[in-house]
């Protein structure tokens, strides 16, 4: 089985991921997606048989709307998600809009992203730079521009598009990844 057939399953059996799915799409955000942590976790908690999920701090919703840049509508799709299933920590972020506030955040600049996948491609490591959407048919759309090998074989490693090496170590530091999935290496 390839790993988006896996990927596929694994969602199938994470009920607070595909009803994350579901709520989302039920939001009628444009081009949106649940993304990165959110899956990195159901992966390595499948991949390690827990049986209860590690703890999320949020789920990581990207959606794309270049005609519309505003915080306001950022906000909005928050909220709207979060009368839709106020048991879940939704963050929601513009990728159209990401060059408008990184480098505030992050002191360092991005690009303006084109696209989801685009977006993806430039978040912090390959394991989390993962996108899902369920379609109206109850499929499962995987967005996976830099592959799936890292998440599949359990690997935190730098994506030098968006992250510092500096930032990197602060990152890996705070997220004690080895600390929650043992088998998880980091390079």
């Amino acid at each position: 089985m390839n790993h988006v057939e896996q990927l596929r399953d694994i969602v199938r059996d994470t009920p607070w991921l595909l009803r994350a799915l579901r709520v989302v799409r039920s939001a009628n955000i444009p081009d949106a997606h649940v993304c990165a942590g959110a899956i990195r976790n159901a992966v390595w908690d499948a991949l390690h048989g827990f049986d209860t999920p590690s703890t999320l701090k949020d789920i990581d919703v990207a959606y794309f709307d270049a005609a519309d840049l505003s915080e306001e509508i950022e906000f909005m799709y928050t909220l709207r998600l979060c009368e839709l299933a106020p048991d879940l920590p939704w963050d929601v972020k513009n990728q159209a809009a990401v060059h408008l506030w990184f480098h505030e955040v992050f002191d360092d600049s991005v690009e303006p992203l084109e696209s989801i996948a685009h977006a993806a491609s430039t978040w912090p490591e390959p394991a989390v730079c993962v996108a899902i959407r369920l379609d109206p048919s109850d499929a499962i759309q995987v967005v996976a521009p830099l592959g799936l090998d890292d998440l599949f074989g359990m690997v935190v490693r730098r994506n030098p598009r968006r992250v510092s090496a500096a930032n990197y170590r602060a990152r890996v530091s705070t997220k004690r990844y080895r600390e929650r999935w043992p088998r998880v290496r980091v390079v």
